[in-house]
């Protein structure tokens, strides 16, 4: 019913164009992310023809084209036997149900808004990032790989107590080191919760160049091995994660707590492919 030409080329075909516009006085473009042929039409047909699509608001200025907005484009509404809804309930992602990060926080934001009003959690890039949405709504800040680490020393440098810092394992082994060696160098005040769930979880699973030496690791940069401690993240051992994350709180110098639980998603592949 509409003659149709698909554009596959760059720059445009005049000569396809002029063809469609000898048989059409409107033309509709069709066109997946920014509208950069419907802007160069516009300059090329000049004010003879109307182009319609996302610049005038036949169509959507963002996301995807599907059938059915482009049937009501064309003024054919489709009748769909089922309705889509107009407002579509907002469903952000969220830490997978029996990740390890999860017990880590609940535990780290109970002692902390219970007994530390004043605190504040500084983040890091990974799947425990989620932890700023609810309900755990967990952390304060999240800038770049390695960032909170040195955020946390410099808001204790300024006087903040607790300062915390949430990092992963290959986050910390990718760019959180540097840090950590800074706030040894000057006997920070400051505790650093690595959430190890021994692999690079939101990239695919790959191996992390730190799993199962952080602790080592982190002896050997110059942490007290007794402020180094490592922590099963289960339901059970809620009381006895609590009472470290306190002692770590209240030592006055660099401590480091180790959550240390496979990564889940991990552990179910595993499982299937035995």
């Amino acid at each position: 019913e509409y003659p149709v030409l698909k554009i596959g080329q760059y720059p445009l075909p005049k000569k396809q164009l002029h063809q469609l516009i000898e048989s059409c006085d409107e033309i509709l473009v069709l066109e997946d992310g920014q509208p950069f042929v419907e802007k160069q039409l516009k300059g090329y047909l000049g004010i003879g023809v109307k182009v319609k699509g996302r610049l005038d608001g036949t169509l959507s200025q963002d996301g995807e084209l599907n059938p059915d907005s482009v049937a009501r484009a064309v003024g054919k509404e489709n009748k769909s036997e089922f309705g889509i809804p107009s407002v579509v309930e907002m469903r952000p992602p969220a830490l997978c149900e029996g990740c390890g990060h999860r017990d880590m926080y609940i535990t780290l934001t109970e002692v902390l808004k219970e007994e530390y009003p004043s605190h504040k959690v500084f983040s890091d890039i990974g799947c425990y990032t989620l932890g700023a949405n609810a309900p755990f709504n967990a952390i304060n800040s999240c800038v770049d790989m390695g960032a909170s680490i040195t955020m946390a020393k410099g808001a204790a440098d300024g006087g903040l107590f607790p300062a915390v810092a949430v990092i992963g394992d290959s986050t910390f082994t990718h760019s959180g080191m540097t840090g950590l060696l800074d706030c040894v160098n000057e006997n920070a005040s400051v505790t650093i919760v690595i959430s190890d769930n021994e692999t690079t979880a939101m990239t695919g699973g790959q191996d992390s160049a730190g799993t199962g030496r952080i602790e080592a690791i982190c002896a050997g940069i110059g942490v007290d091995p007794a402020h180094i401690r490592v922590v099963t993240p289960l339901k059970k051992n809620y009381e006895e994660m609590k009472q470290i994350i306190r002692e770590e709180i209240e030592y006055r110098g660099v401590s480091v707590i180790i959550p240390r639980r496979e990564c889940i998603q991990t552990l179910a592949r595993k499982k299937r492919s035995k």
